[in-house]
């Protein structure tokens, strides 16, 4: 077996013959819609733990219109009444296989808060019902798949399977869970953007091969045999060799003697006979390198090691990581019972031309009409938008975008952009010439790419601008700068907005592209993250130091003067971060009173399957350095006290919040921040409370509300129960981190969405837009 470096096009394959019926005005929902199209089955039926709206933000669209393109029939479960199979025999059975997502959210993250509360909406649902998916929705709908047509292959994707393809921390049962493969009982799973390995499946099911003989398709992983290798040429490596320094050869010692066999060996050689010595050239030994490691898979620690020693947990999500560009990435394996979990190497990303095929299908632009007028929040917040781009070469721990879409850009063309915000404006009901936004998993990273192809495929760096943006990356903004230009220059296009989050230590590199975004994109607020100000923390979520947001707001505000405009940034934090001390919440909090910023959605850090970050919270080791047993620990912030203090610490002017702070205070030995001061972060005496006032200009100590001052709550009472602050109302899909206020005496800004979180998404990409 042989994985191909330069795989087919995905625009390149012959149609399969049912093309011959058409393109449907939406995929079919129901038997009655199939026969309006005449058709008598699906090829393929796609489950999914979303609505269908047609429309390439959501995954279910996306994927069914590039399958229709290949001519196959595709069939649309949406939201499936898991309690039986019956829902899943609507359409009857796919002469193919079944797709299941769970939907452009992992299941998890669209059902509970960050404080595992169950959430009371759901942005992907008709009127934002909530619970129309179960928790873990690919392995229910798989098994329901299964039990519904026994026999039929079923193929997994999406989000949350991309992100529990190998063994993985589940915050929410709070353990180290198996593969999804594993449970769902699924033949095959395609991890990352999916594109081109659900093409090449589905021609190769068409002409009669099972899901569950392909083995040699990049982008997926499948359950085998424990020592199971492909062919005899294949070798087995352990991941312990990946990342730690090779054996080191031992100097020779010229005056030690030698053994007498050995010298009667020596002794034989005749050294007047020529020796034949073939010197290898540079290429030959890169191109033999090469094909060794094409064909060396590794073996990470098994899931059984991982679930009980936290050090082998760090081990094989670091080397993970390492192991995922697409340049030069192995195969892995990791052993679960007497089987192996296998993932082939990831996919190749899409070329322009290749993401202007599968984002110019022939979208409906609209819900489903089985919908009616149903308030649909997601749908709502996107049907004005454009994503441009995919991917994200950050490398922030905390979220899933790299481990899902990868750190390669894949950028669409002017010419499909700019086609797309026109149909926006010729079909979308409602337009009034105001697009959303143009963007993806970050505002400006569109076209950006390594300066050299040749180290952009070798390269194992975790992230291309932390600790500093990388000499070998392009951050030449002015095709972005060109693209915003000639979609403002559209009839009928009033005005662009950005909305993505913006990358503002590359914003820094291209003040041109600045002042093209504050001239003409902000309307009155933008929003970035700096998500902390202390390095601690930073270092923890590879975020850079707050001297890039100081001269990324310099520039801001000097652009906006210019142009006569009263605009503000909007900064947003995370509470609760592996790495985060007390002290710099406290930090943070004199900073935000320093600049006047006063938050108002805060969110606390939610470890999500495979994240960096995640493995810090899980492990208290940091994957982001080489391990050992006696490596860096990291502090974790676990207990339901500290969450609560630190997520108190982002809204310390408000007054439910002043009780917690001011005992953390005592405790902490910084009864110096307490006092009317600009120097104190809170007053000495809780905010509207006049009898305390009264009591504190007597020289009387203020009133504790619950405990004597300076002790902890004893385990087990209310303050150690790990119950916080109640979440903010907002659409799952909108939450964020924290969103800054405006300052003192300006307007409140308008709550932005922010797309981000280790496994939520903001529609706007097929699975997710975070940063």
């Amino acid at each position: 077996m042989t994985l191909p470096a330069a795989p087919q096009p995905i625009n390149s394959y012959r149609k399969y013959w049912a093309q011959r019926f058409g393109t449907a005005p939406f995929l079919p929902m129901s038997r009655a819609e199939m026969d309006e199209l005449g058709w008598d089955s699906c090829d393929i039926i796609i489950v999914s733990g979303d609505c269908y709206i047609d429309h390439p933000s959501f995954g279910m669209a996306l994927i069914g219109r590039l399958l229709e393109a290949q001519g196959f029939r595709v069939g649309i479960i949406a939201q499936p009444d898991w309690n039986s199979a019956d829902a899943f025999r609507e359409l009857g059975k796919p002469n193919l296989f079944f797709g299941v997502t769970a939907g452009n959210m992992d299941s998890m993250i669209n059902r509970y808060t960050a404080d595992r509360r169950p959430r009371s909406d759901d942005a992907y649902t008709p009127h934002a019902e909530a619970n129309k998916r179960p928790d873990r929705a690919v392995t229910v709908y798989a098994q329901r798949c299964r039990e519904a047509y026994p026999g039929v292959g079923v193929m997994i994707g999406s989000i949350e399977a991309s992100l529990r393809r190998i063994a993985h921390y589940d915050y929410w049962s709070e353990k180290v869970r198996p593969s999804v493969l594993v449970n769902s009982k699924a033949d095959i799973l395609l991890y990352g953007n999916a594109e081109r390995a659900l093409v090449e499946i589905a021609h190769r099911a068409s002409r009669g091969e099972k899901l569950s003989e392909m083995r040699d398709i990049r982008g997926t992983a499948f359950v085998v045999p424990h020592g199971w290798l492909p062919d005899a040429e294949w070798q087995e490596m352990d991941s312990s060799v990946v990342d730690v320094p090779g054996k080191v050869d031992v100097h020779l010692n010229p005056y030690e003697e030698i053994p007498e066999q050995a010298a009667k060996a020596t002794a034989g050689n005749d050294p007047a006979k020529p020796q034949v010595i073939r010197i290898e050239s540079r290429e030959e030994r890169l191109a033999k390198r090469r094909a060794e490691r094409a064909k060396t898979v590794i073996r990470i620690p098994s899931y059984e090691a991982v679930a009980h020693d936290p050090v082998l947990y760090a081990h094989a999500s670091r080397t993970l990581h390492l192991e995922s560009n697409p340049g030069n990435a192995r195969a892995l394996v990791q052993g679960h019972g007497t089987r192996d979990v296998w993932l082939t190497p990831p996919p190749i990303p899409l070329s322009t031309e290749e993401m202007d095929f599968v984002f110019g299908a022939p979208y409906a632009r609209n819900p489903h009409p089985s919908y009616g007028d149903a308030h649909i929040p997601a749908w709502e917040m996107i049907k004005y938008s454009v994503n441009i781009m995919r991917g994200c070469f950050g490398g922030c721990t905390f979220c899933s975008i790299t481990e899902h879409e990868g750190r390669i850009i894949q950028s669409r063309s002017e010419e499909s952009i700019l086609k797309e915000i026109e149909e926006i404006r010729d079909k979308t009901p409602g337009f009034t010439g105001h697009i959303s936004d143009l963007g993806g998993p970050t505002a400006n990273m569109y076209r950006l790419s390594c300066k050299d192809p040749k180290i952009e495929r070798s390269c194992r760096k975790l992230s291309c601008v932390y600790p500093d943006v990388c000499e070998n990356l392009g951050t030449d903004h002015g095709p972005l700068i060109q693209l915003y230009r000639k979609a403002r220059a559209l009839p009928g296009i009033k005005k662009i907005n950005i909305q993505s989050g913006l990358r503002y230590d590359l914003a820094v590199k291209s003040p041109e592209y600045i002042k093209e975004l504050v001239q003409h994109h902000v309307g009155g607020y933008l929003k970035i993250a700096p998500e902390h100000t202390e390095e601690g923390p930073l270092s923890k979520m590879m975020k850079p130091g707050m001297g890039a947001y100081d001269k990324f707001k310099e520039l801001f505000e000097r652009f906006s003067r210019q142009a006569g405009k009263e605009q503000y940034l909007i900064p947003y934090f995370i509470a609760a971060h592996p790495g985060t001390s007390d002290e710099d919440m406290v930090n943070l909090a004199l900073w935000l009173k320093k600049n006047n910023f006063r938050l108002d959605q805060v969110q606390t850090f939610t470890p999500t399957p495979m994240a960096m970050a995640t493995t810090m919270w899980h492990t208290r080791r940091n994957p982001l350095k080489r391990l050992s047993r006696s490596s860096e620990k990291v502090d974790v912030v676990r207990d339901g006290y500290r969450r609560k203090l630190h997520k108190a610490l982002l809204r310390y002017h408000h007054p439910d919040n002043w009780q917690i702070i001011y005992e953390a205070l005592i405790d902490m030995g910084r009864g110096d921040l307490i006092g009317h001061s600009k120097q104190c972060l809170i007053p000495p005496t809780p905010p509207g409370d006049k009898a305390a006032a009264a009591r504190h200009r007597f020289g009387q100590q203020p009133l504790s509300r619950g405990k004597p001052q300076g002790q902890r709550a004893p385990a087990g009472s209310p303050r150690s129960s790990g119950k916080t602050f109640t979440a903010s109302a907002k659409p799952a899909a909108a939450r964020a981190p924290a969103a800054a206020r405006a300052p003192a005496g300006k307007p409140a800004a308008a709550k932005p969405n922010t797309g981000r979180g280790g496994g939520g998404s903001k529609p706007g990409s097929k699975v997710g837009r975070s940063r």
